[in-house]
């Protein structure tokens, strides 16, 4: 008895070196020495993202939200509030025609790898092979062929031309929803209750610069403003807050699988800012500045606009741009942000609700509501900020507050995203310890 004893201890520490050093006869694991005491355990993925392309870190701090005037339409939509934000990074322009591009051509060459048998079968999914991908010849008529159900169908083409049908460019959203995993009566259900998948259509509505003007000639910003190469640096327009949400899905999954690639650590999600960050953004570090350069007025000492947007009663050229400008166009803020005012309007991640200052935190305050098709119009009101090219200077206040529903798209209304990861210093490397 005293011997079977022995073996069973004899086995079972085996088993415990083994579960706990990884194979037995190696070496204890670097950084991990055993002692018998708490060192901690680092993951064993290497650091993730360093300074993000294109985009400014906002630092940490607090400021006062809400109107830095008088309250001109006596909404009482923006009591002032003081507020705190944790530090992020931001992209220092609006998206442009050439970053949205590249969103729309991956979602068009990964649906066409797959009708081209382009893929790789790994647990039972189909993964796109991009090696392949980017061998796709659009110009060769056998290719074509094989993606017919890709192109506009023949009764819609002009002069027979195989054009691409934009209907088709169709991402498949998944998320997990951690607003409604986080919630009480949410505990206990399995993950799958949590995870959202839908398909969204993602080329822009180019017909919007026809739309939203009436007796009004745009048709050659309809037939150009996407698709030619002049517009490219200019900001992205006829995207619904839907369809610049889906990008942040997107751009957080291609950052993300490539780092899994490279074996580093996954980093937050894009995502677009809350109200209360794009505001403290805008302002520059001016807390009770009425615009993003600080100043009272719409010029400079040198008599010169400052932003993009309907001067006097309707001179729109007169601030150098007639419709948008480049999205990198006038100074930018203290922060490094271009176009804050003017330009182009921009989507947020909150929803608009008059009374949501009152309720919210006074540390990174958001009102998020993730409306379904079935909710009413109300509840798929989504904060818009900045103004744009065709509004008049009071919407270019930093404080001032708009809104446009969710499955809309504008002429004069875009977005930019934010990340949250620590401050990195030219190097490269974190500067925090």
């Amino acid at each position: 008895m005293k011997k079977y004893i022995l073996q069973l201890t004899t086995l079972l520490l085996i088993a415990a070196v083994a579960t706990s050093c990884g194979k037995i006869g190696k070496k204890k694991a670097k950084g991990m020495p055993d002692d018998g005491q708490l060192h901690g355990a680092a993951p064993s993925a290497k650091p993730g993202l360093s300074k993000p392309i294109g985009m400014v870190y906002i630092p940490t701090g607090t400021f006062h939200m809400g109107p830095s005037d008088e309250d001109v339409s006596y909404a009482i939509s923006a009591r002032n509030k003081q507020v705190s934000i944790q530090g992020f990074w931001m992209d220092a322009t609006e998206i442009t025609n050439n970053q949205y591009r590249q969103f729309v051509w991956w979602v068009r060459d990964s649906i066409a790898a797959k009708l081209l048998g382009y893929v790789n079968n790994v647990d039972g999914i189909d993964y796109v092979d991009w090696k392949k991908a980017q061998t796709i010849n659009w110009s060769d008529k056998a290719t074509v062929e094989k993606l017919d159900p890709m192109i506009v169908p023949i009764p819609d083409r002009i002069y027979g031309k195989k054009d691409i049908d934009p209907e088709k460019i169709i991402y498949s959203v998944e998320y997990f929803d951690l607003k409604e995993a986080a919630k009480w009566e949410s505990k206990g259900k399995p993950r799958s209750t949590f995870l959202v998948k839908y398909d969204e259509k993602v080329y822009p509505d180019t017909l919007v610069w026809m739309r939203d003007f009436s007796y009004s000639y745009n048709e050659p910003m309809t037939k150009r403003y996407f698709s030619h190469f002049s517009f490219g640096n200019y900001p992205v327009v006829g995207v619904s807050w839907k369809q610049a949400d889906a990008f942040c899905k997107w751009r957080s999954n291609y950052l993300n699988t490539w780092l899994d690639k490279k074996k580093k650590s996954n980093e937050s999600d894009f995502m677009l800012p809350t109200e209360a960050q794009w505001e403290y953004a805008a302002r520059g570090g001016r807390s009770q500045a009425p615009y993003p350069w600080g100043g009272m007025y719409l010029r400079n000492q040198k008599g010169c606009l400052l932003a993009n947007f309907k001067p006097g009663r309707g001179n729109y050229p007169e601030d150098g741009g007639f419709y948008t400008v480049r999205a990198d166009a006038y100074w930018p803020n203290d922060f490094g942000l271009y176009n804050m005012a003017g330009n182009v309007a921009e989507w947020t991640g909150s929803l608009f609700y008059e009374g949501g200052y009152n309720f919210t935190h006074d540390f990174n305050p958001d009102l998020r509501w993730n409306a379904k098709d079935s909710d009413p119009p109300r509840m798929k009101r989504k904060v818009v900020r900045g103004g744009s090219w065709k509004d008049v200077g009071f919407f270019l206040q930093v404080s001032t507050r708009a809104y446009e529903y969710q499955d809309t798209a504008k002429s004069y209304l875009g977005f930019r995203t934010i990340i949250d990861l620590p401050y990195f210093g030219q190097g490269g490397k974190s500067t925090k310890k």
